[in-house]
């Protein structure tokens, strides 16, 4: 199966979930209740997504709180807001800062990360479901040279034990018959744009190295279950935080070894700006994987243009055959609890728009 309109992951939440969150965490609500709630908004975010004709569904990362929430979840060890400061910014000049998590114990498994969303979205939709996990380079961004020495001297010795957590993972969402897995990895961005390779020259980390780390480990988690029919895709943005980014750069300084030497099937890739530079890196996928072009921004509220997204295509075949390719939006709705500076309306014209041109150009 080719899903030619594919989504990122998260959906922006209703405004009645945010309030039962906020009752919950005070007590007012029981989990039961609670439950009952993230059901609906889960099923209100299906139905959206069928709606609008595309291809591949998620939950919308209704439960979470963050895209890599339900990781901090599932695993104890970590300082949920221990870590280095990133700063997101927006193209007028506005500034946020946030903080990481850090590892700081020896991770210990607690739940299933993904369990429960893609059972149950499973039971209400009749399309290709999918669910979202960090990448090992993403949870890599979690190890604090000081912070996490007493627990995992290396970072090496801490991914080691995320890459085992992550198969564990996969096996559970394989027995329950999920087929597509998607690996955020925003932190890849880190790696291809200039200051903050430099940044990490300066630490006494070299950005190369760090990415034959990540495609090593990242093929180490895929490893045996891309031979059972199971198919694996990779995210790549350049940070998502209420309509802020924090990496700027095109694709070329990560392109051959993220590209040519990993085993993900599908490369799900933000293209909706100048920050995302050109589509000559992707020259570098092999023959037999897929490009998803996100060239509609989650973002801004401007919505694009059928003509316009269908010239940026017709632009990418230069570099990968039509039939290698896909369309999507560039990253999730809402890849933290508050959401892009978007609407619910303007949500779901750009999902119709993906499913729309994925219609006109490949019938």
């Amino acid at each position: 199966m080719v899903y030619r309109s594919d989504v990122v992951g998260s959906l922006l939440r209703p405004d009645y979930l945010k309030e039962a969150r906020q009752q919950y965490d005070s007590g007012l609500l029981t989990p039961a209740e609670f439950k009952r709630i993230e059901d609906r908004a889960v099923d209100e975010a299906i139905r959206l997504q069928e709606e609008a004709g595309l291809d591949v569904v998620t939950d919308g990362e209704q439960r979470r709180l963050t895209f890599f929430g339900h990781f901090l979840e599932a695993f104890e060890g970590f300082d949920l807001t221990g870590g280095v400061e990133v700063t997101f910014r927006d193209e007028e000049g506005h500034e946020m800062r946030f903080r990481r998590p850090a590892v700081i114990a020896k991770l210990r498994w607690r739940r299933n990360m993904c369990a429960e969303e893609f059972a149950y979205v499973r039971s209400r939709t009749t399309r290709p479901a999918k669910v979202t996990i960090p990448s090992t380079e993403q949870a890599a961004a979690y190890w604090d040279p000081e912070r996490s020495a007493g627990a995992y001297p290396t970072v090496e010795q801490y991914l080691a034990d995320v890459v085992d957590l992550l198969r564990r993972e996969i096996e559970e969402l394989y027995r329950l018959g999920c087929t597509y897995v998607q690996f955020d990895a925003p932190q890849y961005a880190a790696l291809l744009d200039p200051v903050i390779r430099e940044a990490y020259r300066l630490r006494g980390l070299d950005p190369d190295r760090m990415v034959d780390l990540a495609v090593e480990l990242d093929n180490a988690v895929i490893d045996g279950f891309d031979r059972r029919g199971m198919v694996f895709g990779l995210h790549i943005c350049r940070g998502n935080n209420q309509s802020m980014f924090y990496a700027s750069g095109g694709y070329e300084p990560i392109a051959e070894k993220v590209f040519a030497r990993s085993r993900f099937h599908r490369f799900l890739l933000e293209y909706d700006d100048e920050r995302s530079g050109d589509f000559e890196p992707l020259r570098h996928v092999p023959e037999d994987r897929v490009v998803v072009l996100g060239l509609v921004s989650t973002k801004r509220m401007r919505l694009e243009s059928e003509e316009e997204l269908v010239r940026r295509l017709r632009e990418a075949v230069r570099c990968v055959p039509l039939e290698r390719l896909a369309i999507s939006p560039q990253c999730g709705f809402a890849s933290t609890w508050p959401g892009n500076r978007v609407t619910a309306d303007v949500q779901r014209q750009k999902l119709e728009l993906v499913a729309r041109v994925a219609r006109t150009v490949w019938g």
